[in-house]
């Protein structure tokens, strides 16, 4: 089952020259946490800040800073 997910595909020529096979760079990588780690470091923070007023004690990363 799992082969079929990893399976690479034949090089690519194009005129006699090979076609690099499409990978991450860094910029994805960094816009990739961009997208999808501040939203949920954001909704984190939220909830510790809701909790933090609700019960008056201090949940979040920061309180023991």
């Amino acid at each position: 089952m799992w082969k079929k997910f990893f399976k690479r595909r034949p090089v690519q020529t194009v005129m006699g020259y090979r076609i690099p096979e499409p990978r991450l760079t860094g910029m994805a990588v960094l816009w990739a946490l961009i997208y999808l780690g501040l939203p949920v470091l954001a909704v984190g923070m939220l909830i510790d800040g809701l909790i933090q007023l609700a019960t008056g004690v201090c949940t979040g990363l920061w309180c023991y800073f």
